[in-house]
């Protein structure tokens, strides 16, 4: 069989390993030193050192003002919605194609995802296609930018930096400025990735990370928001901790908040990995390198990053010919016990996101029939 030389390949890269998974974590630093540490203090739920420690460690690989630690990626992205005004009747324009948490969160907010379609190279949300969209049907008012057809307030723009790979920022910053509307980027899959030398997910006004345990640097759980603007990191902090107001003894709860801080002994754990996510990128990359070499003698396109960026190749991805030639190549490699998966299914297709407003989506549907992602762990 043609892949048999690619499982070939992948297994030296992992060697000893019956089932090679797509994305495994790596613990070979200070975790259980700084576990123990929690356990010893007894601080181990949403207050402790760590987890000041994790918001400066990641306000420092951001580049940014400041940030807030909360329980995982999914409450960063609703909490940060919430803080840019985002609410019940309003749209938020994003991608189909990510994973589900990205839509989730913009309707836990009470707004409704807006689906334009995203970018061949970057397979993240398209500058051209949010500006035809705001053309045909954006209205610039006083109070901010609408939809004409549906008369909402579209609230926010949430781009997703798929697999590690920038959107073109830039571009999309300039449309949404235009059109007064903000920006969260969704960098869940993008911690060590750079635009234009800038860290992911410091170009709007939030960027939120996500610590799951498939992910670069993870806690097991934990998600994180950074801001360059102090008050919103601060309102971030009051909002997940169930928004009480601060007092020796007194529990006074003054509007609807969240119990979403991230616990002590996850922030230990992040603490530990962050110091590693240098080497994790580095080791990463070439990873890729190795990939990109032996997929031009197979004919099969591997994924690198676009020009101007620089990604953590979180999840290798290879692009086939067809669905079909796809569907091979996903039956070939489990059957064989080295795991590769799909990109996700469209979030138009999803019945909870089937009324939506999805555009033509001609990129994302192509990229749904190709996209396969190859074992990426670090070596």
């Amino acid at each position: 069989m043609k892949y048999q030389g690619t499982i070939d390949l992948i297994r030296t890269f992992y060697p000893g390993q019956d089932f090679i998974p797509l994305h495994e974590p790596r613990f070979r630093g200070n975790e259980k030193k700084y576990l123990a540490d929690t356990i010893d203090s007894t601080y181990v739920s949403s207050v402790g050192a760590y987890v000041g420690q994790f918001e400066r460690m990641m306000s420092d690989l951001s580049e940014t003002s400041a940030a807030v630690a909360t329980v995982n990626g999914t409450s960063a992205l609703q909490v940060g919605l919430r803080l840019l005004g985002v609410g019940a009747g309003d749209e938020v324009i994003t991608q189909a194609l990510t994973f589900v948490a990205t839509a989730n969160a913009i309707v836990y907010n009470g707004a409704a995802p807006v689906f334009i379609d995203v970018d061949l190279d970057t397979m993240g949300l398209s500058p051209v296609a949010v500006s035809e969209f705001l053309e045909e049907f954006g209205e610039l008012r006083a109070e901010g930018c609408y939809n004409k057809k549906t008369g909402k307030r579209i609230a926010a723009c949430m781009p997703m930096h798929t697999f590690g790979f920038p959107v073109h920022l830039d571009e999309l910053l300039r449309v949404c400025e235009t059109w007064a509307i903000p920006v969260i980027e969704d960098a869940a899959e993008a911690l060590g990735s750079k635009y234009k030398g800038k860290p992911a997910g410091s170009f709007g006004k939030l960027g939120a990370f996500s610590f799951n345990g498939n992910k670069i640097v993870t806690c097991g759980g934990g998600g994180a928001l950074v801001t360059n603007e102090p008050q919103l990191a601060e309102r971030g902090r009051y909002l997940t901790t169930t928004a009480k107001r601060q007092h020796p003894y007194e529990f006074y709860h003054d509007e609807l908040g969240y119990n979403f801080r991230m616990p002590n002994l996850n922030a230990a754990l992040a603490c530990a990995q962050l110091e590693q996510l240098q080497s994790f990128v580095a080791e990463k990359r070439l990873l890729a390198e190795a990939y990109q070499a032996h997929f031009k003698s197979t004919g099969i396109n591997f994924r690198t990053e676009p020009e101007g960026t620089r990604a953590n190749y979180w999840l290798m991805t290879v692009e086939l010919d067809n669905r079909q030639d796809r569907d091979l190549f996903l039956h070939y490699f489990n059957a064989h016990q080295v795991m590769v998966r799909p990109i996700w299914a469209l979030m138009f297709r999803l019945p909870m996101f089937a009324k939506c407003y999805a555009d033509s989506q001609k990129n994302a549907r192509y990229l749904e029939d190709r996209i396969v992602n190859i074992p990426s762990s670090v070596r």
